[in-house]
């Protein structure tokens, strides 16, 4: 049997009472919400805080609405709640694509959007679809409020540019017109990490060429989005040599690593293979935006 060290419990009652639990108990004070990451991690003394600060009665960071070009999203927002969203659907395919294949019912009906990034995981899903997406996050601590893109809230594995008095509010994520996106994953069996999964968001010009795109892999190495990508594909018609072209690119800018769930080639293959795939559905699909 796997059990944390003891630690203290504590439950926050709004952001300003969490900032100041956190601010009172330091370092060795840790947020929970869904737990799904930091419970398994403690369990394993990976993680071993003095105080759990319960963040879930904050009704304020649960949320979705849009508001003109933007979709706000809050950080205590369950995936389940992102799954079912017809207009996270039909705004943002490749969130509802995501979160079908994130680990089972239990996790997603618990789990959060702000658990999810901030535990920052390497083969985290919902990571790659806010950097495809260009999401930014806007993050509160005792200095105020402050938004950051996810180039910036991304600084490696299991880190990110939340301090350890600050939460994570909200995400942001612009809405495009005649857009769409969509992710796709491998993983050993259902609810597992990813072997490798890409993604990929496309804006398509009035004539039907690429006018935006950006992708990004999960699981091989590849921080943030494929570089390059964009310019490769800008202003060109979608078809299948194109997205050959974008796959070899993606295959060759990852880095994976070979463990358990294969090889580098393997994983090479699939990261060339799945923004192929991505790239179709994503095109497909902004092209159907574009013609209703």
């Amino acid at each position: 049997m796997q059990i944390p060290a003891p630690f203290d419990y504590v439950r926050a009652s709004d952001v300003e009472h969490a900032l100041a639990l956190l601010e009172r108990h330091g370092p060795e004070s840790r947020l929970v919400a869904g737990g799904h990451s930091l419970l398994p991690m403690m369990k394993l003394r990976l993680a071993r805080p003095e105080w759990l600060i319960d963040i879930n009665g904050l009704a304020e960071l649960d949320f979705v609405v849009r508001e003109g070009d933007v979709f706000r999203v809050g950080a205590l927002t369950r995936h389940t709640t992102l799954l079912e969203s017809p207009e996270v659907a039909r705004l943002f395919p490749i969130v509802t694509d995501a979160e079908h294949v994130i680990a089972d019912p239990v996790v997603r009906n618990r789990g959060t959007i702000g658990g999810s990034l901030c535990q920052a995981d390497p083969a985290e899903d919902l990571s790659t679809v806010c950097d495809v997406l260009r999401a930014e996050a806007v993050i509160r601590g005792p200095a105020g409020e402050r938004v950051v893109s996810m180039e910036e809230f991304h600084r490696g594995p299991y880190e990110t540019a939340v301090g350890q008095n600050e939460i994570l509010t909200e995400l942001r994520f612009p809405i495009r017109a005649r857009s769409s996106s969509a992710y796709e994953k491998v993983e050993r069996r259902v609810g597992d990490w990813a072997t490798a999964s890409a993604g990929a968001a496309v804006s398509l010009a009035a004539d039907g060429t690429i006018e935006e795109s950006s992708v990004g892999l999960t699981a091989v190495g590849l921080d943030g989005t494929v570089a390059g990508i964009g310019d490769l594909l800008s202003g060109r018609r979608p078809d299948e040599d194109l997205f050959a072209e974008a796959g070899r690119m993606a295959a060759a800018a990852c880095e994976p690593v070979a463990d358990q769930r294969g090889g580098v080639d393997y994983k090479r293959h699939l990261a060339d293979e799945l923004t192929r795939r991505v790239l179709r559905r994503a095109c497909a699909r902004a092209s159907e935006e574009q013609e209703g």
